[in-house]
């Protein structure tokens, strides 16, 4: 699934690098409006989300929905744990290279908590001691750097994206210490099973958002376009924006 994913990301920037790009507008309004949606390659990027649209209402969508109906809630909350909890050797890596030891040092102990009086991640113990879960990326980390993001990208079956993003996707499958399993051994149909449970899973979670998104908005498309770029924003602020101290709050001297 990992070199899955580098490959559909290869595939992206190929199609991208090679796309229509949308017209510059002349008019002030326009051109403004353009300039904010940085959306340089807009109809490629909608040709994109449309036949993911399609394809996803016939595949993952009803695949979702029976997951939803034939788990328990409280099994697929544990599921769903033990997938971030399996993810956060990434976030680790990523709060390392942004120069964020505190936020790092959260998430490692995040870590080491929940695989082990977590029961593997299944329980998030380490949420009802105080430590929450956050996301970074390595994409994230670039920004934190001053790389640019490049323009916006709809990613077949991947989603929203940009350049800098998908190049931190690449830069997140080296960083996963499961892609390293030697074969041969159990834990490698656990990487397996693990991804594509993610997929599912996260799916699952956004079913009446991405309904009701395709049935109320008149632009679903745009809506997701500017959803996405607003958490981005956030997300990439927030990560810039702290500087706690590198101990914990309960760590007394």
């Amino acid at each position: 699934m990992r070199r899955f994913s580098c490959l559909a990301l290869a595939v992206g920037f190929t199609i991208m690098t090679t796309a229509c790009t949308a017209p510059v507008p002349k008019d002030p309004e326009a051109l403004a409006e353009y300039k904010r949606n940085n959306d340089k390659y807009e109809p490629t990027n909608r040709e994109m989300y449309d036949f993911t649209m399609k394809v996803d209402k016939y595949t993952l969508r009803p695949v979702a929905k029976a997951y939803v109906w034939a788990v328990p809630k409280l099994v697929r909350k544990s599921l769903s744990n033990m997938i971030t909890t399996m993810n956060e050797p990434v976030v680790f890596f990523s709060d390392v290279g942004a120069g964020k030891p505190r936020r790092a040092g959260d998430i490692f102990a995040r870590w080491c908590i929940n695989m082990v009086a977590g029961i593997g991640g299944f329980i998030d113990v380490a949420d009802m001691v105080g430590y929450k879960h956050h996301d970074t990326t390595p994409g994230m980390t670039l920004a934190s750097w001053g790389v640019k993001s490049g323009p916006y990208l709809f990613v077949p079956f991947m989603g929203p994206s940009s350049f800098r993003e998908a190049g931190g996707s690449v830069i997140a499958v080296g960083l996963s210490p499961w892609n390293y399993v030697p074969r041969g051994y159990g834990l490698i149909t656990f990487n397996w099973a693990y991804n594509i449970l993610g997929v599912i899973s996260a799916r699952s979670d956004y079913l009446d958002v991405m309904d009701q998104l395709q049935r109320d908005s008149l632009d679903p498309y745009a809506t997701v376009r500017s959803a996405y770029q607003q958490q981005q924003s956030a997300e990439i602020k927030e990560l810039i924006d702290d500087h706690r101290a590198t101990t914990p709050a309960w760590y007394v001297k």
